[in-house]
């Protein structure tokens, strides 16, 4: 008997810090109110950088700097769905009011650390709390830690 081979999304996300509060956007999935921050898929010959300041700018329409890299997560939500994240930082000097350009996304809101653990029952995955503490606790990596030299890459297929 052949097994499958395990194939996970590769995500990315970014958790925004500004004056103790936390971005999140909001979503209806399934008829329910979720929260996460700020993510989703890289797409074809993007980078994981890229398409984390892409996700961020359609789901909140903010254009960040990323700070670092959080941490590399891996996490199923089921036997068929699991996921690798790549979350990155990225600070804010002051409260912005996001406007979503991503339809899916209803609001976005900045909460505190204890706000968001308050509606851990309306959080997309256990990652997004995951995420926060990380970001408050461990140190993080450069940027230079990814290699994105797509363009590489590329030239070596077309020669």
């Amino acid at each position: 008997m052949t097994q499958q081979r395990y194939k996970p999304n590769t995500t990315v996300a970014c958790v925004i810090h500004c004056q103790q509060k936390f971005l999140l956007v909001e979503e209806i999935i399934e008829g329910e109110v979720r929260f996460n921050q700020p993510a989703g898929h890289i797409e074809a010959l993007e980078s994981i950088p890229q398409a984390c300041k892409r996700e961020v700018n359609e789901e909140t329409g903010l254009d960040i700097e990323l700070a670092g890299l959080i941490g590399i997560y891996q996490f199923s939500a089921d036997e068929q769905l699991a996921f690798v994240r790549f979350t990155f930082a990225a600070e804010s000097e002051n409260l912005i009011d996001c406007q979503p350009l991503d339809e899916a996304i209803k609001a976005c809101h900045w909460f505190t650390l204890d706000e968001i653990k308050s509606r851990k029952h309306q959080l997309r995955s256990p990652l997004v709390i995951k995420c926060i503490e990380d970001y408050l606790h461990k140190a993080h990596s450069p940027l230079s830690l990814i290699n994105s030299d797509l363009q590489m890459i590329a030239d070596n297929n077309n020669a």
